[in-house]
């Protein structure tokens, strides 16, 4: 069986390397010398740029680019199929396409400019949700989108519903909420019971993690988190995997104490590992508490006469 396995596999890795030969050579007769800064030269027998052009422009050896274009089975790092996807100008889905072909595992750089844009449909639904707190975020709990709700009870407000600390980015210029409980002192974090949290949190993102494991964004998304927090470290040490499940939890808020509530995921289409995930409360006292919030919120309480934005 595993033999039968190996096998099967080698007809699809073969296919892949002609692919790749046909893209590289598709590409690089689509961009003129002029496009990368060069004289455009006489008598050009094929069409864009030549192979040796392509290599010194990307940094590597003709013979080595050659024989990535012909389709031979040779190792491609990351790096150096970023520098030729540069020369040859791919766009962000063309790259990713070359990393596929080329059996890479691809991930774009974490950057606030990367990360994916919510549209009106999906921030619309989110509204539609309060009072009940929904938030969208990411497979590594990067925080995309909100509800008002959340806001006020994620995001540590003044009494008189004015002001607030802003979510703490940490090292990675884009909110994140297992950053925050973790850079958060206990006492001050709005997620009770978070020695409870924080080891279900971890155990979550290392079961997501198993799917990008050599991914260069995810990569320094672990080694950043692991330097900043001694925390992280001896959880994700543990190795533990758990699925999502159900349980309560429990948010305070210095206006309305604390707020019990049960969250549920629900994916989007075309966000790939990306999730809204709304917090229905589990009592009584608990609706009645986001209630109040709620009326709070919609009062939009002006500031008093004299303040202005320093």
């Amino acid at each position: 069986m595993g033999g039968a396995a190996i096998v099967a596999a080698v007809p699809t890795q073969r296919r892949r390397r002609p692919e790749l030969a046909a893209f590289l050579r598709s590409r690089r007769a689509r961009v003129t010398p002029e496009d990368v800064g060069m004289p455009p030269g006489l008598r050009r027998r094929t069409p864009g740029l030549r192979r040796e052009e392509v290599a010194r422009l990307s940094g590597v050896g003709v013979t080595w680019y050659t024989w990535l274009e012909q389709g031979r089975p040779i190792n491609a790092s990351a790096q150096v199929l970023d520098a030729v996807a540069r020369t040859l100008r791919l766009d962000r889905s063309e790259r990713e396409h070359l990393y596929r072909l080329a059996e890479v595992p691809y991930a774009p750089e974490r950057s606030a400019a990367d990360v994916p844009v919510v549209g009106p449909e999906v921030q619309g639904v989110l509204d539609a949700l309060d009072p009940h707190p929904a938030v969208l975020h990411d497979a590594r709990y990067d925080v995309l989108a909100t509800n008002t709700m959340y806001e006020r009870l994620f995001f540590r407000r003044d009494q008189d519903g004015r002001g607030g600390q802003a979510l703490d980015t940490g090292p990675f210029g884009v909110r994140n909420v297992l950053w925050a409980l973790l850079s958060t002192p206990g006492p001050t974090c709005p997620v009770m019971e978070r020695e409870r949290e924080l080891p279900l949190m971890v155990a979550r993102l290392r079961g997501a993690y198993g799917r990008h494991g050599g991914e260069p964004a995810w990569e320094e998304f672990i080694r950043r988190l692991a330097e900043a927090s001694p925390e992280f470290t001896r959880l994700w040490r543990g190795g533990d995997v758990v699925p999502p499940g159900t349980r309560v939890r429990t948010f305070r808020h210095e206006r309305v104490g604390e707020v019990r509530s049960i969250p549920v995921s629900l994916s989007v289409d075309g966000m790939p590992e990306c999730r809204i995930v709304t917090y229905t409360p589990s009592d009584e006292e608990s609706r009645q508490g986001l209630a109040a919030l709620h009326e709070v919120t919609e009062r939009r309480i002006p500031p008093p006469a004299g303040d202005g934005i320093r």
